[in-house]
């Protein structure tokens, strides 16, 4: 019991800090009215009318013409997939009012394991931006089908969950609840033992499917596509998280029935899942979904609850974050109205942390643990021949199986393409929009190299390579020819990590990721520039994609429909099995 926290909601000692004069959304109670907040150790103090608490030495913000909210709240997001460190990453979140994430860091788990994962933990305990843990449920995350670099059992995943800052079991595949794969169903049964949540990841579950889920214990899913989806998790007693990322944005979709049927949204938030760090820069974190909410006919205040109180009760953390109330996490956000929703002053935990749009703190660059450096290596040189597809040579053409991904989401789809062979080697055809494809064992584990072939990404040339690859993170390449694929993976793992491209033997833009190959320590605004000049390069090869190696970082991925390349092969998602690309022999 904070006694002095006590004393100065009670009036017999003054506040730290009080925000006073301005319009206090309050997110338990649905109105708007005048009122201001008193702060004390960080924590709450006071809401409404809070003169009382300032005393000579108390900071006092005046908020006249800006509503008073709470902190933001993101319920399911990567920060790794912004490419940056988690103190940069820390930075540009903060500026735009987000003063908490739940993470499961499952990429960085991927590669160094729960070491890792508790290293980038104890670099974020030095930022103003509170993170709650939810262990990965799984790594890796398709076992027998792919390769990666850490590695979670039930014993491990118990271990994590009891790190006070755990709060849940993450990506829970429905699929393999539905197979009652047993360690994770022995971690569920873990989690649920120590009063965790479980964090669903859903895609195409409806029906019985659905209802196996919600039975294991399942409380959340943030794969909801559309309004058919949404409808059906909240009638199920699922809490929606509605993404709005910059890999997948279905908040459009999902939110306009809910509205338009009047559904009760108490079970409702937006998360952004995935978020590109020239979004980020550009436009901002859930202060722009926020925007969007509003376009979409929310009003202010629910819009509010489903970056905040809804988040935050999705993890029964409504008692510590979440709302502006005593004894709550002082995180307070000034903003404009829901005309033109801009945030203007952050205070995270009871300190200011940006102001007129600008941050006000800077994070040192943390001294990486070796766990996290230095883990891109080769067990056998890579070279042009090492991705070749290759059948009798007296074969002319080959029928292939092609994997597409969409424009606007990175879920791919089948189609049956002729295809020329020379030689042997089974030849792309970028006039059929057919590019190579492969994924490069980087660990030194096993060498493998797993060959398949791409459409959608309309590349006409080159070569482009990343160690970022979901959910293995081994090097992903892509390329219209062989030579160009071998020196873009090269390259990388000189690097130690990062994105190449490459264009007539040439490398013409790269950015390195020291740490675990995925992340950088340049600040949000410096990655940005570099990432804009990666993507200029890949347009100029005629890729219409606007952020190219997010949507390639996903190809990889075996666990979302319905093809995949990963370092074992080509993979039937659904079947979950190694299938081979070439379907007919044509002599």
């Amino acid at each position: 019991m904070d006694q002095v926290l006590l004393a100065v909601a009670g009036g017999k000692q003054p506040a730290d800090l009080v925000v006073k004069g301005g319009k206090l959304v309050n997110v338990y109670s649905g109105e708007i009215y005048e009122g201001g907040v008193a702060v004390s150790n960080g924590r709450i103090a006071a809401v409404g009318d809070v003169d009382y608490a300032i005393g000579p030495d108390t900071k006092i913000i005046d908020a006249a013409g800006k509503y008073i909210t709470p902190g933001f709240v993101d319920g399911h997001i990567h920060p790794e997939s912004s490419s940056l460190s988690i103190r940069p990453f820390a930075e540009i979140v903060l500026q735009h009012g987000t003063t908490a994430i739940m993470t499961d860091l499952h990429e960085v788990g991927v590669v160094a394991g729960l070491e890792g994962i508790e290293a980038v933990l104890d670099e974020a305990a030095d930022t103003d931006l509170k993170l709650y843990f939810v262990v990965p449920s799984h790594v890796p995350f398709s076992p027998n089908l792919e390769t990666s670099g850490g590695s979670f059992n039930t014993e491990i995943i118990k271990k994590a969950l009891s790190r006070p800052d755990a709060v849940g079991l993450s990506e829970c595949v429905g699929p393999y609840i539905l197979a009652g794969f047993p360690e994770l169903m022995n971690s569920m049964d873990a989690a649920l033992g120590m009063g965790k949540s479980l964090q669903g990841h859903l895609p195409d579950m409806v029906g019985p499917a659905l209802n196996v889920c919600m039975a294991a214990g399942v409380s959340t899913d943030h794969e909801s596509l559309g309004a058919e989806d949404a409808v059906a998790r909240l009638r199920s007693g699922c809490h929606l998280m509605m993404r709005e990322g910059s890999a997948a944005r279905n908040l459009e979709g999902c939110i306009k029935p809910i509205l338009e049927n009047h559904m009760d949204t108490s079970r409702v938030s937006i998360v952004t899942d995935d978020l590109h760090t020239c979004d980020a820069v550009d436009h901002g974190h859930l202060d722009e979904a926020v925007r969007t909410a509003l376009k979409c006919g929310a009003d202010f205040v629910t819009a509010i609850q489903m970056v905040t109180l809804n988040a935050a009760r999705a993890f029964n953390l409504d008692m510590e974050i979440g709302g502006l109330a005593p004894g709550r996490r002082a995180d307070i956000n000034l903003t404009t109205g829901p005309e033109d929703f801009k945030v203007d002053t952050v205070i995270a935990g009871g300190k200011v942390v940006a102001e007129g749009g600008a941050l006000k703190v800077h994070y040192p660059k943390a001294e990486h643990k070796p766990c996290l450096l230095n883990t891109a290596k080769l067990l056998r040189p890579i070279t042009a021949e090492s991705f070749q597809i290759t059948v009798p040579k007296t074969a002319k053409t080959v029928t292939a199986k092609v994997m597409d991904t969409l424009p606007w989401i990175p879920i791919t789809t089948g189609r049956d393409v002729e295809l020329k062979v020379k030689d042997g080697v089974v030849q792309c055809d970028v006039d059929q929009d057919v590019l190579y494809i492969a994924q490069v064992e980087r660990y030194a584990k096993n060498g493998n190299v797993g060959k398949a072939f791409m459409g959608g990404f309309h590349m006409n040339c080159g070569a482009i390579a990343s160690s970022v690859g979901h959910d293995n993170h081994n090097i992903i390449v892509m390329g219209a020819n062989h030579e160009d694929m071998a020196i873009a993976v090269n390259r990388v793992v000189e690097l130690t990590g990062g994105q190449v491209v490459v264009k007539d033997g040439k490398v013409v833009a790269e950015v390195a990721y020291p740490v675990c190959g995925l992340l950088s320590d340049l600040s949000a605004e410096e990655l940005a520039d570099v990432k804009r000049g990666l993507n200029a390069a890949i347009h100029d090869m005629g890729c219409p994609i606007a952020i190219p190696f997010m949507f390639l970082s996903f190809i990889c991925l075996a666990a979302i429909p319905e093809f995949a390349v990963t370092d074992h092969g080509f993979i039937d998602v659904i079947g979950q099995k190694i299938v081979d690309p070439i379907l007919a022999i044509h002599e």
